[in-house]
């Protein structure tokens, strides 16, 4: 698409205004304790921890309590309806604490802000504020305006050069992170509204990136997950993202590194060459299919083949033979056949991947698939559906069944959300691995042996160390 084409599909001077609103909220003394709460993709969840680094330089303390707070922020996604229902029926819920406090600030952020804008504030009389994912440095004077005279604040600018590469994140500690990478997706996929809720691509600096990969070593932080929609098209100056990745893992190289998400379009052989060159960078790919039908992928504008695919999937398994796979799948596209479905299931039985992600299609406004025919009923899709999880359930056993015997390092996060005598850790491959507690403490790396799987965990025993 010509630049000037997406002028047309994608408003980079859209507004920032206030408006007027009922009652005041002019009490200069009203509690600074922030509350967020994150929908939707790990770039949302790293969004929430810019905001949290934006609003605490300017002196809010970060609360997991929300009936503590003064402030709640709905950090949203758009990506599919169901997600903007959750938040709409969330609005209803956070009704009661407005009432019980008419001083409270209720501001919706992230995507959604985006896309619906000004219909957010009339929502059922609760939201205060609305910023898109490029205006959160506003947020601090948008509150403080609010405060003093009342007036509801909506920033939904979005920006060709915002990546808030200076902006420290404030994260929970733990032993994963997240680190954004770059901004925005210039690919158009014809179901997709991500380019018109989060603009064009921008990448951060290189420098800026390994900067905040190394503070994140020192931090503790044992595996670290580069963010973007599509980190394929990184680029900064002359380096591209494999270039990127390598400096990563020499920066730190005691640190895992894996990505997400990618493009079929642009992964390259020298991306995987450089995965397969460093221990440090984990053996996982996920790369998106969506669907084993070259008609429908042309229809989404995937601006690939299968063939193209399965290429690039034998690059892979034959340049790093351990490699695990995951993938997204979106199952009931306008005018989806019998035929393209069984073309997506031989497509998953030839790649065997370890785990998808896998959605019924849900049109969204302004993208081009919105003004195609939504002909797939909602009883096919739910079927198909089904088809999918299932077989790749069967896959994934298949898969970790195969893990039984073998040997892999783990890094453990903690103890087992189900069971309190049982540590719980990830591999290099992203899989979930569960052993008796023993004197590992989270952060440490340890050698596991497997002796029984299922279609999402592997289970095993430590391995004594000579």
């Amino acid at each position: 698409m010509e630049e000037r084409d997406l002028e047309k599909y994608i408003p980079i001077e859209t507004f920032t205004e206030v408006s007027s609103a009922s009652g005041s909220f002019a009490d200069s003394s009203l509690s600074r304790k922030l509350y967020v709460e994150t929908y939707g993709c790990q770039m949302n969840f790293a969004d929430t921890e810019i905001v949290n680094g934006i609003m605490g330089k300017n002196g809010y303390d970060i609360t997991d309590n929300i009936d503590d707070s003064a402030i709640i922020l709905i950090n949203t996604c758009s990506i599919r309806e169901m997600a903007e229902a959750r938040v709409l029926q969330r609005l209803t819920e956070i009704k009661k604490y407005k009432k019980k406090n008419p001083k409270l600030v209720v501001g919706i952020i992230g995507c959604m802000a985006e896309r619906l804008k000004r219909d957010l504030v009339s929502k059922k009389g609760v939201v205060d504020l609305v910023l898109g994912p490029d205006e959160y440095r506003k947020l601090p004077s948008l509150i403080d305006n609010l405060i003093d005279t009342g007036e509801k604040g909506i920033a939904v600018k979005l920006s060709r050069v915002e990546t808030y590469d200076d902006i420290l994140p404030i994260r929970k500690e733990g032993i994963s992170a997240w680190l954004s990478i770059m901004r925005g997706c210039d690919k158009f996929c014809s179901f997709c509204v991500v380019p018109y809720t989060r603009g064009r691509e921008r990448s951060r600096p290189l420098e800026g990136v390994i900067r905040e990969v190394k503070q994140l070593r020192d931090e503790g932080f044992k595996d670290v997950t580069l963010l973007g929609q599509n980190v394929n098209s990184y680029v900064s100056e002359k380096s591209d993202f494999a270039d990127l990745l390598e400096a990563c893992a020499k920066a730190v190289p005691d640190i895992r590194l894996r990505f997400t998400t990618s493009h079929p379009q642009d992964l390259s052989l020298k991306l995987i060459e450089t995965i397969a060159n460093y221990d440090n960078l984990c053996n996982y790919i996920h790369l998106p299919v969506q669907s084993g039908s070259d008609r429908v992928l042309e229809l989404m504008q995937r601006s690939y083949t299968i063939d193209h695919y399965m290429k690039i999937m034998d690059n892979i398994k034959k340049l790093i033979p351990d490699v695990s796979l995951s993938t997204d799948i979106i199952t009931g596209f306008c005018t989806e056949t019998e035929e393209d479905h069984k073309m997506t299931l031989e497509v998953m039985k030839e790649v065997r991947y370890d785990g998808a992600y896998m959605f019924k299609y849900s049109p969204r406004e302004k993208t081009k698939a919105w003004k195609m025919d939504d002909d797939v009923d909602e009883e096919t899709k739910t079927r198909r559906l089904v088809e999918i999880v299932e077989l790749q359930r069967d896959i994934s056993e298949e898969k970790n069944r195969e893990t039984v015997g073998k040997e892999f390092e783990v890094i453990i996060e903690g103890i087992s959300k189900k069971s309190d005598k049982m540590l719980f850790g990830r591999s290099d491959g992203n899989k979930t691995v569960i052993i008796p507690l023993n004197d590992a403490k989270p952060g440490d790396k340890i050698m596991v042996k497997v002796n029984r799987a299922n279609s999402a965990t592997l289970f095993g025993e430590a391995v004594p160390v000579n």
